[in-house]
């Protein structure tokens, strides 16, 4: 089973850029979308084999995901039951045969200039440790993989910059030990428990040529149950520095696993 996982930073800006184009040519059972900004009835996705499972933010044009599946899920839940995380539109888990997988977009801890770290609070005292208690309630059943835009660089070898960044939003040190939590409940960063010296990042900012200069962070990721990480396959950037900054599609590249 091949699962891709994207923040595309607005699915119809996406679209415009050769969104499905590049579906049809990676060819995955499984898509997990972050950040659509839109609801269902405001996108036209010609992938017909893909069936489409929505979770829309009440808010207009902000947050959300989005699986697209091959195969029909009979078993899929919207948020984790909690009213004051569920209303972003964040959470999407599909029962799979032998595992949960879990679409997730994590808060960002603050974006305002006047007030960076105005989410830091809500982000690792309350959204963190309700959607952690979420998944070890769900991997009380079966095993889990949780995909996506998980908002925090969890080490230095997670961004380009990190002496300059140290305390700044996705970087501070509440949110590093916050993601320390996830994986010592059982969990494991697959890229990392599969490479521990590689430095490939999968967000650049659209400032200051970052992109083209690779100053990159690593924010999106897929975490499993330990017990499943001798099934997964490496996991892949699929769309990275060098390659030519016509081909982005998002300010985050898409990542992929392949596990038996």
């Amino acid at each position: 089973m091949k699962i891709i996982s994207w923040n595309v930073n607005g699915i119809r800006a996406c679209l415009n850029k050769g969104f499905e184009d590049f579906i049809y040519s990676n060819d995955p059972d499984i898509v997990c979308i972050q950040e659509t900004k839109a609801n269902e009835d405001q996108v036209d996705l010609n992938l017909p084999e893909y069936k489409q499972y929505w979770n829309s933010a009440e808010r207009k044009g902000y947050s959300g995901t989005l699986i697209l599946s091959k195969k029909n899920i009979e078993n899929i839940n919207y948020g984790i039951g909690i009213d004051k995380h569920d209303k972003e539109g964040r959470v999407i888990t599909a029962e799979l045969e032998n595992s949960y997988l879990v679409n997730v977009y994590v808060p960002n801890s603050g974006s305002d200039r006047k007030n960076p770290l105005s989410r830091l609070s809500y982000r690792t005292e309350e959204w963190d440790v309700d959607f952690l208690n979420y998944l070890k309630i769900l991997s009380k059943n079966k095993p889990v993989i949780a995909c996506g835009d998980f908002n925090v660089a969890h080490n230095e070898i997670d961004l380009a910059n990190p002496k300059s960044n140290k305390g700044n939003a996705g970087f501070t040190d509440e949110e590093r030990e916050s993601f320390n939590r996830f994986m010592e409940s059982g969990l494991c960063d697959v890229f990392r428990e599969k490479d521990k010296h590689n430095t490939h990042y999968t967000w650049w900012s659209y400032m200051g040529n970052a992109y083209a200069n690779n100053t990159g962070w690593r924010i999106d990721y897929f975490i499993a149950s330990r017990s499943l990480l001798p099934l997964i396959s490496n996991e892949k950037v699929l769309i990275k520095p060098p390659d030519d900054v016509g081909q982005r599609k998002s300010d985050h590249s898409p990542i992929k696993i392949e596990i038996e």
